[in-house]
């Protein structure tokens, strides 16, 4: 697909699995994290170092800040950076595993990380910070290493467009479960009380996207498109010509072991992410 629709979709799921596999929270909470949510935040922040809650909290827009602050900075204290890192790229091998049969991973490896080396990293923090981790050795690690830096590109840019919009975190959740791209689960997994919710349904009133029950207008059905489209477009302009065509000629392989990860059930649909399946 020329707008690339397919192979970000691909890339969401690959990254996916060290959310969703069973064994999540009992890996973290095994190098001294406390629940599946210190694991989370620490996990997926530790790339640009220890940080900070508030930095955490700009970084991934979409979680009350309040969550953030219960996970960090007490994981910091609770388990090395190292060991956060090193159980996540675990985690990743062990839920990829399965799936690749099939699936030519040194080429695979080869092509995403190769794509990596394309991108303009300016205005996108959380990617920079994990293409800066050293690649790993083996083929699976590095298609984890290489589909969580283009995730994480693509989150930035959507973070992007979603605060250029005018959207703040609980705002863009609230629009994402209208559209059918989150669950009613949403609210509690990101962490916003039952006010704060109802605060932004209600600025998504004003602005004509939903009803007053939440159920999303054409003009909100279409705002969300439009969002979606300006994310690609910045994705695009950030990546060079030689990236750009490996992402067409890897989009096949990457699409079946996408779907390989969807029927082995570690990843399933619809889900707090957002993101259609590929």
């Amino acid at each position: 697909m020329t707008n690339g629709t397919t192979f970000w979709r691909s890339i969401e799921a690959v990254h996916d699995v060290v959310y969703f596999t069973p064994d999540t929270k009992r890996r973290y909470e095994a190098i001294g994290l406390k629940g599946y949510w210190m694991g989370y935040m620490a996990s997926r922040s530790a790339a640009v170092g220890t940080p900070a809650p508030e930095l955490v909290v700009a970084l991934f827009q979409g979680f009350a800040p309040r969550m953030v602050h219960r996970a960090l900075p007490d994981a910091w204290s609770m388990a090395s950076r190292d060991d956060v890192l090193a159980t996540r790229y675990d985690l990743a091998r062990d839920a990829l595993a399965p799936a690749t049969n099939g699936t030519d991973v040194a080429r695979l490896a080869k092509e995403l990380s190769a794509i990596t080396q394309g991108i303009d990293f300016a205005g996108k923090p959380l990617a920079a910070a994990h293409h800066a981790l050293p690649e790993p050795d083996d083929d699976t690690g590095r298609i984890w290493h290489a589909a969580t830096v283009l995730r994480e590109y693509r989150g930035d840019c959507h973070v992007a467009v979603l605060t250029s919009a005018g959207l703040d975190g609980a705002a863009a959740n609230a629009l994402a479960v209208a559209a059918g791209l989150a669950g009613d689960q949403q609210r509690s997994m990101r962490g916003w009380n039952e006010d704060e919710w109802a605060a932004a349904i209600s600025r998504l009133v004003t602005r004509g996207w939903v009803d007053a029950d939440g159920t999303i207008t054409d003009t909100g059905r279409s705002a969300r498109q439009q969002i979606e489209d300006a994310t690609d477009r910045v994705c695009a302009a950030g990546l060079d010509r030689e990236a750009t065509g490996r992402m067409i000629t890897i989009e096949e392989p990457l699409l079946g072991l996408a779907r390989a990860i969807e029927a082995s059930g570690v990843v399933t649909y619809p889900n707090p992410t957002g993101v259609r399946r590929p």
